[in-house]
């Protein structure tokens, strides 16, 4: 009798040792299925901010037109009365300036044929070119334009409206869908007729209403001006 009951309990304790495995080893499976759920795209992606940092950080090309890129300076050319034709020149000065806050790639505007360093000879011409419509032809053109979503634009005026060069600029390069800022040095006739010879020339990009614009006398003391102005744009 004592040797069944021993043989009976040895029975009951080694079942209730195999039911105790088998029930850890349930927990312990069910717990693996669980991480090794895979994780949804949206869960990944749903932040966007490696998409949205990089667009915002490149992309950015800063353009311009400047009498002093575009000019054969005389031995007599005075830096007192004439320094716009002087390098750096007011535009240009503006661009660099621009260029430095957003990290854009920075490309000057430049023709095949200068114009005088004379100012009242460069204005006679200038005007010539704008009564004939002209196309002047350009040294140089950008490399893959597609590649740009944002452009800064600067130009002086000149005749009430900007250089034609500017226009020859413009109707070479497709700026649709881009969103396009101006910065303009300027005298007494402010913006004149620039904006919407701009606008003509591009009608499918993006114009920004908010320019930046200085007389010419200060563009050289205009940097915090500008660059407070580029931040204000958000770049």
């Amino acid at each position: 009798m004592k040797k069944f009951f021993f043989v009976f309990l040895t029975a009951v304790m080694f079942f209730s040792v195999a039911a105790c495995d088998t029930t850890e080893n349930d927990n312990s499976t069910s717990g693996s299925t669980e991480t090794e759920t895979p994780i949804s795209e949206s869960e990944t992606l749903g932040s966007g901010k490696e998409t949205g940092g990089e667009a915002q950080g490149g992309n950015i090309l800063v353009a311009y037109f400047s009498w002093a890129d575009n000019a054969v300076l005389a031995d007599d050319v005075d830096a007192v009365s004439s320094p716009s034709v002087i390098p750096p020149g007011n535009v240009q000065q503006l661009a660099g300036w621009v260029q430095e806050e957003t990290g854009g790639d920075l490309f000057p505007i430049r023709i095949t044929d200068p114009y005088p360093s004379d100012w009242d000879e460069c204005l006679s011409r200038a005007n010539q070119e704008r009564g004939d419509n002209a196309r002047p032809d350009l040294a140089e053109n950008v490399d893959n334009m597609d590649q740009y979503d944002t452009v800064f634009l600067g130009y002086p005026n000149w005749w009430y409206g900007v250089p034609m060069a500017l226009l020859s600029f413009l109707e070479q390069n497709d700026f649709s869908g881009k969103q396009i800022y101006l910065f303009c040095s300027h005298g007494t006739g402010g913006l004149a007729n620039s904006v919407e010879l701009i606008t003509e020339a591009i009608p499918d990009a993006a114009i920004s209403d908010n320019i930046f614009d200085c007389y010419e006398e200060d563009a050289s003391s205009s940097q915090e001006a500008i660059q407070s102005w580029v931040t204000e744009l958000g770049y």
